[in-house]
């Protein structure tokens, strides 16, 4: 006869294990990472630098370069990922190309020795010490719950998606060549030291990756070593090259990137439509028509007048237009952000008191994980449709499957809960 409880009782102590062990792995990092708040996260991060040091001297405009020595962060950024990891990884199912790329630098061009497949921790092994193959591990907050934490406090503070990527490359070997990216990316030095060459831009904050050759990048501008503890920021356009010093085994880095596509442009690209359709309403030199045949015309230049006569009657509605209709940028943010971490205490994501009225003043929960727009109802096919609000939040995102993209255009759309209702008579409190 089975012992009372029998194995769900097993089940509860195990639990109870993994709480008491997530508290005591929690209570070690508030030493040295605050995650009370997002802002007290990326202070932690960028520290000794302030933050308004930061933004004002650093962000979008040259490198910065935090050495430490201080064994403390050190343990803690070793705990983030370990190349020891990778036999427990391996084991979950990774697959070549969609979770990690083998590759090296090889005359000044990237050599990817990626397999078919799943990942086999022995062949991996052997490409990284015969081969001296830079290991590329994708997105690994989806597997390390300290990386998560991390990455969903950046994400409520900056705005914007963060992903990461971690890099182990073998002594006296480089992974990829000289190139730019078109995020801004903060490196964390995790294990052994990495030798660092940071050139001056061709492209300033670039919208795109790309290779550069050594005979156009011209000397590096920042030479260095990084070590275990280091923390180092440059911004997207930066020209960049790194690899692992004779005498030293390994290096491993994680690098945390975001901003992509978040600039000005993309955000006019994404309100100027909702601008235009508004305006048009009201403004009758909007709903004028085209001249004949300007669609068959390759040269539209007698038509450049007038385009930026419209354009300055556009800015003079945005000048007295408090909110702007974002029709994509919002909901892509919250439906492929990452959710909240909240360990052992799950039971926060159920919703708690009396379902709410229409009249109902509520709080929000989860803030920083929540957007409210007006929009057109989504349900109502009637000619005439009313204005709802729309309230987006990110709380049944998956983790697993953050900034890995999807082949179903749908998937993302399960990840993103929405609640309705009608704008004239709600209203939220804080």
């Amino acid at each position: 006869m089975p012992k009372k409880g029998g194995k769900h009782a097993e089940t509860g102590k195990e639990m109870q294990a993994q709480c008491k062990r997530a508290k005591v792995e929690a209570a070690c990092s508030l030493s040295v990472m605050s995650f009370e708040s997002p802002d007290s996260l990326f202070g932690s991060l960028i520290s000794p630098i302030k933050q308004e040091t930061f933004f004002r001297e650093y962000w979008e405009q040259k490198p910065l370069l935090v050495q430490r020595s201080d064994p403390l962060l050190a343990a803690y950024y070793q705990s983030l990922f370990k190349l020891s990891d990778l036999k427990e990884l391996c084991g979950q199912g990774l697959y070549y190309g969609r979770d990690i790329n083998v590759c090296r630098c090889v005359n000044g061009k990237k050599k990817v020795l990626n397999k078919e497949g799943k990942v086999n921790y022995m062949q991996l092994k052997k490409d990284f010490d015969q081969k001296k193959a830079t290991i590329q591990f994708h997105q690994p907050q989806r597997f390390k719950e300290e990386l998560w934490k991390i990455q969903e406090k950046l994400e409520c503070y900056f705005g914007s998606l963060v992903g990461s990527n971690v890099y182990i490359t073998p002594q006296g070997s480089q992974g990829l060549p000289p190139h730019y990216d078109d995020v801004e990316v903060f490196i964390l030095q995790l294990e052994g030291e990495k030798h660092w060459r940071l050139y001056k831009p061709t492209v300033h904050l670039a919208r795109e990756y790309n290779v550069e050759s050594e005979d156009r990048i011209g000397n590096p501008t920042h030479e260095f070593i990084l070590k275990p503890g280091d923390l180092l920021y440059f911004p997207r356009g930066t020209i960049h090259q790194a690899d692992t010093p004779l005498g030293i085994s390994y290096s491993t880095h994680v690098t945390i990137s975001t901003y992509q596509n978040n600039s000005w442009g993309d955000f006019l690209l994404d309100v100027i439509p909702g601008l235009v359709f508004d305006t048009a309403k009201e403004d009758v030199a909007l709903r004028t028509s085209i001249p004949r045949q300007l669609l068959m015309q390759v040269d539209v230049a007698d038509s450049t007048k007038k385009l930026s006569s419209l354009l300055r009657r556009l800015a003079d509605r945005l000048e007295n237009t408090r909110e702007l209709r974002s029709s994509d940028m919002k909901k892509d943010f919250i439906m492929n952000r990452l959710p909240p971490c909240l360990g052992c205490d799950s039971d926060l994501l159920t919703p708690g008191g009396k379902l709410p009225k229409i009249d109902s003043k509520i709080r929000l929960q989860f803030r920083d994980h929540a957007i409210i727009t007006v929009e057109p109802d989504q349900e109502n096919a009637d000619e005439i449709r009313r204005d709802m609000i729309y309230v987006y939040h990110s709380l049944k995102n998956r983790r697993e499957t953050h900034m890995m993209g999807t082949d179903d255009d749908t998937a993302g759309e399960e990840g993103m809960a929405q609640e309705r209702c009608q704008d004239e008579t709600a209203s939220f409190g804080g």
